[in-house]
């Protein structure tokens, strides 16, 4: 059996590799986790939650470049290259855009951006006000750099191309929780109503078939009120409510699995139920439980993104795509529709390539087709 077990994996493999989009989705999957593990070491802006903000020079288009007097902040406590890598820079600096500057050995005198080009009047900023003591002259003009924003700016002036691999984070993490707590509860449920039927197949399709029949936004809506706005109450939420279709689809293939020869030998062995459910169906059924996790994945992320809509998802700063969209579909009509559309480009392209792996999943698995 377990030669047999290894060529149908292996055929299962080499057709899944003759799936070009299904490939080319689970590089662009890998891909988009990766960054959303390192977003802060790839983000342009590497600050908490990317979140720094350059009021005068917000909604601003692809590409556009400006200089920037960095003034020193606080100095906070000393972090961690782990804690910089995965939560960002505790930065307590202000970025100031500035039309242009002149410094002496007394002070640096500059003009701040103006949208409209009218900068005029001179800013003064002396030693004490920078935190140098000594070579002012150098050290202001380190203070100074340009900066190009590759996709330009958000309403508040922050760094798009930032908030949008930061946001991918929100976006995976959802995903991978939600469906772990998904199989964690389908599979159990599933494979318990599957294997003794009666009563309990009953009560558990109760309910089963109560949750089905709650409209999954509203029951996530009313999860997330009953555990308060935040990140990890989201996660749960989306979780508790998409367990119901791996139950289902784990209860049929149990019922038709668990009549076969080697389930009623193991039970004329003496084997207990738990070792039979865990060790002897779940490992034979686990195909078409793998395809529905990478619509799930998908699903989840298309409800966060909706939450988020609403404000009731992901809080601010914290970057998600869904809040962005809701920031900003307003400046479709005003000139500047990358705003919404760059963020709903994002979204797309993963729920289209989890969509995608599914289907060559599905394809790879089809035992018959193999």
């Amino acid at each position: 059996m377990n030669q047999k077990s290894a060529s149908l994996s292996s055929l299962a493999l080499q057709k899944f590799k003759k799936n070009f989009w299904g490939v080319f989705s689970l590089g662009y999957i890998i891909l988009g986790g990766l960054i959303a593990i390192f977003a802060y070491l790839v983000a342009p802006d590497n600050t908490k939650n990317a979140n720094q903000m350059h009021v005068s020079i917000h909604s601003q288009s692809p590409g556009f470049e400006v200089q920037l007097l960095t003034i020193p902040g606080v100095a906070t406590e000393e972090q961690s290259f782990l804690d910089k890598t995965f939560f960002g820079i505790r930065s307590q600096d202000t970025e100031l855009p500035i039309a242009g500057f002149r410094v002496t050995n007394e002070a640096l005198y500059i003009k701040e951006y103006m949208p409209n080009g009218l900068s005029e009047i001179e800013k003064v900023f002396t030693p004490e006000m920078l935190g140098v003591t000594s070579n002012f002259k150098e050290s202001a003009q380190a203070l100074i750099s340009t900066k190009k924003f590759v996709l330009g700016t958000d309403k508040y002036g922050r760094d798009l191309l930032s908030r949008i691999l930061v946001g991918m984070r929100i976006s995976f993490f959802i995903g991978f929780i939600a469906v772990f707590i998904s199989l964690l509860i389908g599979i159990n449920l599933g494979a318990i109503a599957g294997y003794y039927g009666g009563k309990i197949d009953a009560a558990i399709m109760w309910i089963i078939n109560i949750t089905w029949s709650i409209p999954t936004l509203l029951l996530v809506i009313a999860i997330t009120l009953a555990l308060g706005k935040g990140f990890w109450q989201v996660f749960i939420a989306v979780g508790l409510t998409m367990w119901v279709e791996v139950a289902r689809v784990v209860r049929g293939q149990v019922i038709s699995v668990k009549e076969k020869q080697y389930i009623t030998a193991a039970r004329a062995l003496g084997y207990k139920d738990f070792r039979i459910i865990f060790k002897h169906i779940l490992p034979n059924i686990m195909a078409p439980v793998i395809v529905i996790s990478a619509a799930n994945f998908a699903a989840a992320i298309l409800i966060e993104s909706g939450l988020s809509f609403l404000g009731i998802g992901a809080q601010p700063p914290m970057p998600s795509w869904g809040a962005m969209i809701k920031d900003h579909y307003s400046y479709i009509i005003l000139g500047k529709p990358y705003l919404a559309v760059i963020p709903g480009l994002a979204i797309m392209s993963l729920v289209l390539s989890f969509m995608l792996i599914g289907n060559a999943l599905r394809d790879a698995l089809d035992v018959k087709a193999n």
